[in-house]
């Protein structure tokens, strides 16, 4: 019977899956490796992990691609067979039953793409696909206490978009929805490196700078690590050492661009629960949270306590699996799609 209920995070750089009774199963990078046919287009070679491992080391033959881009479906026939890949990988390839899915999608999409996520679950071998926006998905998976007449603020960071949002009585009162998030962070990291030390660096190269020495604030003493790359100028291999307080200087414009999605939010938020959010403080999950000094950052420049969520990395896929447990109480928050 649990099998057959499903929450997926959909995200931007990880599919996390959380099956009803056993928790987060699952959780592989959205990455898929292609590899073209003669006459016949691509075809799958490896989802996932495997997949991940490929991207910038593959042959001619061979592409690896992330099918989903800001949150939202970029190819809709090769998210369709990641989908169905992970759906086999959690209930096997042969089911009597088909499951019944819960999938997130970020608060600012359109129609249109939210239909594109509905159709590809579907079309991967749901029995049913509801959506549910990522903020009110992150709130439940974080033991937020959302169905009472209180504002509670919660920043969600993942991969392709940042969301921010105030809920009340189980809905989002105001939200925000901007497409500055972790890959962002990384190609802001890529750039940096370019133009500081005419050294090419790839996208996982730069993802390892971010989480071994990454902070959003400057440190003292400084981490510092080696990296390596090709010279732009004699176009061989090259090591330079590059410290934490560079990283910061390198991702401050996309952090800009969350804190000011972050005090438009508060502007905007009803009296009465803007100061339900100052006694309480806002709540920070996904894997930008997991940034050093991320939390304190916020803190600073909105004046209001910001505290990391318990695994902030599985909060949404979590709530996506609470919501479906408690579909009667939440339908009436859910995305509709016309």
């Amino acid at each position: 019977m649990f099998a057959r209920q499903i929450g997926i995070d959909l995200g931007t750089a990880n599919v996390i899956v959380y099956v009803r009774g056993k928790g987060i199963v699952l959780t592989e990078p959205s990455v898929v490796a292609l590899a073209e046919d003669d006459g016949k287009g691509p075809h799958i070679v490896a989802v996932g992990e495997e997949a991940r491992l490929m991207l910038g080391r593959t042959p001619g033959t061979i592409t690896a691609v992330r099918p989903m881009r800001d949150g939202v479906i970029a190819d809709y026939v090769i998210t369709e067979r990641m989908l169905k890949h992970f759906i086999d990988k959690t209930c096997g390839r042969v089911r009597i039953f088909r499951p019944e899915l819960m999938i997130c999608v970020p608060s600012g999409v359109t129609s249109v793409e939210r239909r594109a996520v509905k159709d590809a679950a579907v079309r991967a071998g749901a029995r049913e696909a509801h959506l549910i926006e990522e903020p009110l998905a992150a709130a439940i998976g974080a033991n937020i206490p959302i169905s009472g007449p209180s504002g509670n603020l919660i920043i969600d960071i993942g991969g392709g978009t940042a969301e921010i949002a105030v809920i009340s009585l189980g809905g989002i009162v105001v939200s925000r929805s901007v497409r500055a998030a972790g890959n962002k962070l990384d190609e802001a990291i890529a750039s940096f490196v370019r133009k500081r030390y005419n050294l090419m660096i790839g996208e996982r190269t730069a993802e390892d700078v971010k989480i071994q020495i990454g902070s959003a604030l400057p440190m003292d003493p400084e981490l510092t690590m080696e990296v390596r790359g090709r010279d732009l100028i004699a176009g061989l291999p090259r090591t330079i050492t590059i410290g934490s307080n560079e990283i910061t200087e390198a991702m401050d414009p996309v952090l800009q661009q969350i804190i000011a999605a972050v005090k438009s939010v508060l502007e905007e938020t009803p009296p009465e629960l803007a100061s339900d959010v100052i006694d309480k403080g806002m709540v920070l999950s996904g894997g930008g949270a997991l940034l050093r000094n991320m939390d304190k950052l916020l803190t600073q420049v909105t004046g209001v306590a910001c505290y990391v969520a318990e695994n902030p990395l599985y909060c949404v896929a979590k709530g996506t699996g609470l919501a479906l447990e408690h579909l009667d109480f939440f339908r009436r928050s859910l995305v509709a799609v016309r």
